[in-house]
């Protein structure tokens, strides 16, 4: 894999520690998922492993540009890494202007040094969830994004929650002072 050829030291102490955790929430359910998504989306089926079929950007340049025709203007078709490289910060820029916060995008190198595929998997599906929202008439994975609830109560039921405290305040007992004994000396 493309991933592996870099020579790199491998993490020892908390490297090792993070790596390991990542790893673990790995899901092969949601990145089969995904991958389905992307290739329906896209119309091409997947290359290799997961991680070297995404790893130029191509791939999900052309997922984003199938739910927003024109999201991402130019995909570089190069194998030069800073090209790539392009591709995949092309593709997270159209993320957040069709939405997406950039809590919900993984970082450059999570996908291109493969080294946080889960969170490049959570991206895809947080991307399927703003399909939705935004509308999107193909096909969509993730859950449903919750949208706002707005309550407009009446003037007298706010004004009656208003006198409401009760116990789950904390202690409704009133404050007093027993049990202080500032400068007063022990009884023995």
């Amino acid at each position: 894999s493309l991933h592996s050829m870099a020579n790199k030291a491998q993490g020892f102490g908390m490297s090792a520690e993070v790596a390991g955790r990542i790893a673990a929430k790995h899901s092969p359910a949601l990145q089969a998922e995904a991958q389905q998504w992307l290739e329906t989306l896209t119309g091409t089926s997947i290359e290799g492993d997961f991680a070297d079929w995404l790893h130029d950007g191509q791939v999900l340049c052309n997922a984003l540009n199938a739910l927003q025709p024109g999201a991402v203007k130019k995909i570089n078709p190069s194998k030069m890494a800073f090209k790539q490289m392009e591709n995949i910060s092309n593709f997270l820029a159209g993320c957040q202007k069709y939405g997406m916060k950039a809590t919900d995008l993984f970082q450059t190198v999570d996908l291109y040094e493969a080294k946080n595929m889960v969170q490049v998997i959570d991206t895809i599906h947080a991307l399927g969830r703003y399909a939705q929202k935004n509308g999107f008439a193909g096909p969509v994975i993730g859950v449903k994004m919750s949208e706002e609830n707005k309550r407009n109560f009446s003037p007298e039921v706010l004004k009656a929650g208003e006198g409401i405290v009760g116990q789950q305040a904390g202690f409704a007992g009133g404050a007093n002072q027993s049990g202080m004994n500032f400068g007063n000396s022990r009884h023995l």
